[in-house]
């Protein structure tokens, strides 16, 4: 699976995967890695702004500001880049200190609503009314993971990252099977894979998130998205529920049998390490990073891509969808009114301007504006961009990452247990006690 790559994540490879993925067999996940800082600015309106790394997204970003900059000398802003593992850490310390940036870069969810809670981020709920046409171009979607008890806080922005499933054609017509069209067909394929001596999926374990996509689908189609939604509403006990067992017994199940590459716990999403095993048949991964990289995979017609599939017996729709509906931007409170009026002119000005929508749709991205539909088309990667745009625009859900929708505390918790999880050292019953106890924190 990918993530938060989309993007930040997409997910399976299995030659499986994600708009962010996942891989089986010739499966994989994606994220961002690399590091770096840029940019520059002057004058009282001089506003500093953080973001993630990871190719094409972060160059994609740096281009916005430095256009930005380019059409307005007395207001720049600076940027500095982190990976994601260590952008959530620095920026929680940063905002809770009062010496963020000006610019928060963010998944919006869980960790938006913990800072509108403690005063850290502006309200723009009223500059948006009175800019109906930034807020009208952009897909309707993406504003429920900017808004807290009704009042927008952030500024959807970049790409929609429904998690995928990337897998190599090349490998499975090598072992001589079809793309899984069930959980029974997933758990039926990873014996045959493992036997020509391919990993089914690719996965970089260590990194945690990407382990947390396997877990994000199996519930949804096990028990449809009621059973997050009760998490996420803070019910007591709502980790209790059958099946959540069922999809963490699954989870396991599949660990069992050897589905994930050997090593998995090792090896880091940020690094790309993961997708790399897809790229050469390894094992089956991110789409705009795999198209810079991966040679014949992609170019070569190689590379096949699908939504989750349906469990037996499960309540789930199998055209929802989880991922990343768009990337957030929000203005610190803390900022002086000169730096916040820069955000808002960034804002309207450059963020998804036409040269950055390009740039989405080139790296193989549906960027989050409405009306794309004769970009998308004509793109190099068209048949690509069509299903992603069809995934998110047809899910009756399109539910947000986990560790985005939920508190900062209670997303640490929740990918230190997954991976202990996918490590077989706590039972699935010792999962669902653990979370439990963090519930609502």
């Amino acid at each position: 699976m990918e993530r938060r790559t989309i993007s930040r994540r997409n997910f399976l490879n299995l030659a499986v995967g994600t708009t962010a993925g996942a891989t089986l067999a010739a499966c994989g996940t994606s994220g961002p890695s690399g590091g770096g800082s840029g940019g520059g600015g002057t004058g009282a309106g001089a506003a500093t702004y953080w973001f993630l790394t990871g190719q094409p997204q972060q160059g994609i970003r740096e281009d916005t500001v430095k256009r930005f900059n380019q059409a307005n000398a007395n207001s720049k802003i600076t940027f500095t880049e982190f990976q994601n593992d260590a952008y959530k850490t620095k920026i929680k310390t940063a905002i809770g200190a009062g010496q963020g940036p000006t610019i928060i870069w963010g998944w919006g969810g869980g960790g938006l609503k913990s800072y509108v809670e403690a005063g850290q981020v502006e309200d723009l709920t009223s500059w948006f009314a009175q800019n109906s046409a930034v807020k009208s171009r952009l897909f309707p979607s993406a504003f429920g993971a900017a808004t807290v008890n009704g009042k927008i806080y952030a500024m959807p922005a970049e790409q929609v990252q429904p998690i995928v499933m990337f897998y190599n054609k090349t490998v499975l017509d090598k072992v001589g099977i079809q793309p899984p069209q069930s959980w029974g067909d997933i758990m039926a394929a990873v014996p045959k894979i493992n036997a020509k001596g391919i990993a089914p999926f690719s996965l970089g374990g260590q990194s945690r998130w990407t382990n947390m996509m396997w877990l994000e689908f199996l519930l949804d189609r096990i028990g449809g998205p009621e059973v997050f939604q009760a998490v996420f509403e803070g019910q007591k006990n709502a980790w209790s529920q059958p099946a959540v067992m069922d999809m963490l017994t699954k989870t396991q199940d599949l660990v069992k049998a050897n589905g994930f590459i050997k090593g998995f716990s090792s090896i880091t999403a940020d690094s790309n390490a993961d997708q790399a095993l897809l790229v050469t048949g390894k094992a089956t991964w991110t789409y705009g990073t795999m198209k810079q990289t991966g040679g014949d995979l992609v170019t070569g017609g190689h590379l096949g891509y699908m939504n989750f599939p349906p469990v037996e017996g499960g309540k789930g729709d199998p055209s929802d969808t989880v991922g990343n509906p768009g990337q957030y931007l929000s203005i610190s409170s803390k900022a002086t009114d000169a730096q916040k009026e820069t955000a808002k002119k960034f804002f309207s000005t450059a963020v998804l301007d036409s040269a950055e929508v390009k740039q989405w749709i080139d790296t193989g991205g549906v960027p989050i504006v409405s009306g794309t539909e004769s970009q998308l088309a004509s793109s190099k990667d068209a048949d690509f961009l069509k299903f992603v745009y069809g995934v998110s625009s047809k899910a009756k859900v399109f539910a947000q990452s986990w560790d985005q929708a939920m508190s900062p505390t209670a997303a640490e918790a929740l990918l230190d247990n997954i991976a202990k999880l996918f490590q077989l050292s706590i039972t699935p019953q010792q999962w669902i006690d653990n979370m439990n106890q963090v519930i609502g924190q």
